[in-house]
């Protein structure tokens, strides 16, 4: 069968954004060192000697910066415990304090630990759901008074050499943001901006930022908008990247891959987790994967300017409408395209073929190889053909095939490009492969054929075993392609965080849940043992 393939020219220089060098610790990251790879414990803070193995285990393979919860006063000075016992065996990997709510915690733990976490739509605003109108005068009110507020920490962090990571998340904006600029993109960039005036304005640099969200296409926008807005300001502080709530196995794998790649393919983003429900060392495997594509490419070409920044984007190409060519392009949903049996073939999500694709349709359409050693644009040639974005692998591991083709594809699908995604992969099973398509384009919003679960990876604050729930959620409602179900451990990565989910699983008590429609209670601290069946039941009543 002919393959008339247009192919595209790509680098093997990696762009990258230029940004402050910070230390965390022993830790050097931003400026010209590799991307660095970062996880987070899912142990009880207070339980030591489980927290220091779950840390030992992390670095074994091949974690550079380990995160664990300090949601108290206890929990922030326990941290020394555990950080005494991780040097005493002769670990030095840094460790983050994650703070929600508790600007005392983080005070404690900044003493203690080399960076502290903080996300400023809880450290001192608050997130009630409030729609509040203020004067240009009050507005500027109540940021002086954050200042005021977050100010000890600031000075007990320059003292001790503690570094900060702002770490802005989509779903607990706080009500002042929110009523200013909605709880959108636009609202993720200013609440960062912000911070970063109060911590200049007191003379604090040793800053790391981060724009998380379980929506990938918010996610890669509010980085791709605070990276151009630092470098406006002249000064880029280094950025961690990460889809947050990404779910579990393939889904949170290609959710990661495309986010993270799709902004490192730029050139943005100095350190990465993976967030992955479950065992968090089950995530460093795919953050070494994603790392490794763009640690290890020939050389570095800096991105100092805005012009250099846009030229590595893609978003400046707009969408065309395309024709139709057979059952590609047009109305039609994106389709994906295989080889069964020697014969190229359109299917579905279960792997039957649909369609034939022919050598007449062939020449009818626009194929292009996003090869992605580089970012790259896909080159107008002013037809309205319908764009096949094709791509063979010859591997024969399956989690590097679905890394690579998450970040090859996705950064196109999440710009609106592409009419079909056409893949090979002779080495592996064909099922996994066809899943691995239909799930970049779940991921990226431009074919929904599954239910999307928004389930965060747990961590010492998580009230029940996510895990094994997220399972038991998974096996009873598969059946409902478009529904987005949120599993979260705890109240503070619900209900914001799960902002985007119809439906809502969340811990609020020991053995209790808590169940939402949208961001609406409608059954509160319900027996866990009761809890998946009422959920099943507010779903049925709901479709």
């Amino acid at each position: 069968m002919k393959n008339p393939v247009e192919p595209l020219v790509f680098s093997d220089i990696q762009k990258r954004l230029v940004t402050r060098e910070v230390h965390v610790g022993n830790l050097a990251l931003g400026g010209s060192y590799p991307i660095r790879i970062q996880s987070m414990t899912n142990t009880d803070t207070n339980n030591s000697t489980a927290t220091v193995a779950q840390c030992m285990a992390l670095a074994n393979a091949g974690c550079e910066l380990v995160r664990i919860t300090a949601q108290g006063i206890r929990e922030a000075e326990n941290l020394s415990v555990i950080k005494n016992e991780l040097r005493r065996n002769g670990y030095e990997i840094p460790l983050v304090a994650d703070i929600h709510f508790n600007p005392q915690a983080a005070e404690t733990a900044a003493r203690i630990v080399e960076k502290v976490r903080i996300n400023p739509g809880n450290y001192v605003d608050k997130k009630q759901f409030r729609r509040l109108d203020f004067t240009e005068a009050e507005y500027q009110q109540e940021l002086d008074s954050i200042a005021v507020r977050i100010r000890p920490l600031i000075e007990i962090c320059k003292n001790y050499g503690t570094a900060i990571r702002v770490g802005v998340n989509h779903g607990s904006l706080g009500d002042r943001i929110t009523s200013r600029y909605g709880n959108t993109a636009e609202g993720m960039v200013q609440s960062a901006l912000e911070f970063i005036r109060i911590f200049e304005y007191f003379g604090f640099q040793n800053l790391v930022l981060s724009m998380k969200a379980s929506n990938v296409l918010i996610m890669t926008e509010s980085t791709q908008r605070l990276a151009r807005r630092m470098l406006e300001n002249g000064c880029c502080y280094p950025l961690h990247l990460g889809v947050t709530e990404a779910g579990d196995g393939e889904d949170g794998i290609i959710k990661s891959a495309v986010g993270i790649g799709t902004l490192l393919e730029q050139g943005i983003g100095d350190t990465l987790r993976v967030s992955l429900t479950g065992n968090p060392v089950h995530e460093i495997p795919v953050a070494r994967a994603i790392a490794k594509r763009f640690n290890e490419r020939a050389g570095k070409q800096n991105i100092e300017t805005l012009e250099q920044l846009e030229e590595a984007s893609f978003h400046s190409l707009p969408y065309r409408e395309m024709s139709a060519v057979g059952a590609i392009g047009g109305n039609f949903p994106v389709q994906v395209i295989t080889e069964k049996a020697g014969v190229t073939c359109l299917v579905d999500e279960t792997n039957s073929a649909i369609g034939a694709v022919t050598d007449e349709m062939l020449q009818q359409l626009k194929v292009v190889t996003p090869t992605a050693t580089h970012w790259a644009k896909v080159q107008e040639n002013g037809s309205p053909n319908p764009e096949v974005l094709k791509n063979k692998y010859q591997t024969k591991n399956l989690l590097d095939f679905q890394v690579n083709a998450a970040i090859d594809f996705g950064s196109f699908f999440l710009n609106q490009r592409g009419n079909a995604l056409w893949v090979e992969a002779p080495n592996l099973p064909t099922n996994p492969v066809v899943q691995t398509a239909f799930s970049i384009l779940q991921a990226t919003r431009r074919r929904i054929t599954k239910t999307e679960y928004i389930s965060c990876p747990s961590c010492g604050r998580t009230l029940f075993d996510i895990e094994k729930v997220l399972q038991e959620i998974k096996a009873k409602t598969a059946r409902f392609p478009g529904l987005k179900i949120a599993v979260m451990g705890c109240i503070v990565n619900g209900p914001g965080e799960m902002a985007d989910a119809d439906f809502g699983y969340v811990g609020s008590g020991k053995g209790k849940v808590t169940l939402y429609k949208g961001q609406t209670v409608v059954k509160r601290n319900i027996p866990e043992e009761e809890a998946l069946d009422e959920l099943l039941l507010l779903i049925n009543r709901d479709r």
